[in-house]
């Protein structure tokens, strides 16, 4: 299924992207000074495709890393969980090694707090 979807999707995007290349060799000027466009101060001279294949990656990049900001509360509190699982694993092991109540005498051990997240 995975090599299906590789061919159908990957390989027609990779060869749009290798034409969009070839055909699109003439430089552009790209102009980074607003205030002289006429007699720009940076300007840099570099081939269509790039500029393309620079933009799209940038936009990438940008929207992977604002997606990854927005999600930090999920990836807290999916540590937060885990660090509460580990907690109840250690007491159950702790509870399972513990010795037997004695009931000749009828006394119960006496149970612990529990622990909350800032202890």
């Amino acid at each position: 299924m995975k090599s299906l979807l590789f061919y159908l999707v990957v390989v027609p995007i990779g060869i749009l992207l290798i034409v969009l290349g070839v055909i699109n060799r003439e430089l552009v000027t790209v102009v980074l000074d607003p205030f002289s466009p006429a007699d720009p101060t940076v300007a840099v001279k570099l081939p269509l495709y790039l500029l393309v294949f620079g933009a799209v990656v940038f936009g990438i990049v940008i929207g992977g890393a604002a997606d990854w900001l927005r999600q930090g509360r999920h990836r807290r509190a999916a540590r937060e969980r885990g660090y509460e699982a580990q907690r109840w694993k250690e007491e159950a092991a702790a509870l399972k090694n513990a010795p037997a109540p004695d009931r000749s005498t009828g006394s119960v051990p006496a149970l612990t707090a529990p622990r909350g997240p800032d202890r």
